[in-house]
């Protein structure tokens, strides 16, 4: 039997100490936006929580992180980080 990659770790939420369980790749994401945002991820997970996501609060970060890397892929956001240029077109 394989074991789960999923990765347990304890934040304070809206109801105080619980533990999440999440991808490392989803981990390492949060962090990521953690540290763009300047927050810790207890206060990302509450912000996360305070949207009022209907599923729980695993899914309800799973969707953030989709969200905010997505929002990054757009042209606008894409043109904000210096991402897409493409400098083979120009040639």
């Amino acid at each position: 039997m394989v074991g789960s990659r999923l990765v347990n770790r304890n934040v304070v939420a809206a109801r105080g100490r619980t533990s999440m369980r999440l991808e490392p790749e989803l981990w390492d994401a949060l962090l990521e936006i953690c540290l763009r945002e300047d927050l810790d991820a207890s206060e990302l997970v509450r912000e996360i929580e305070a949207t009022g996501h209907i599923g729980g609060r695993t899914s309800a970060v799973r969707v953030y992180v989709l969200t905010y890397y997505r929002t990054a892929a757009t042209e606008h956001g894409h043109l904000a980080a210096g991402h897409g240029l493409n400098t083979r077109r120009a040639a």
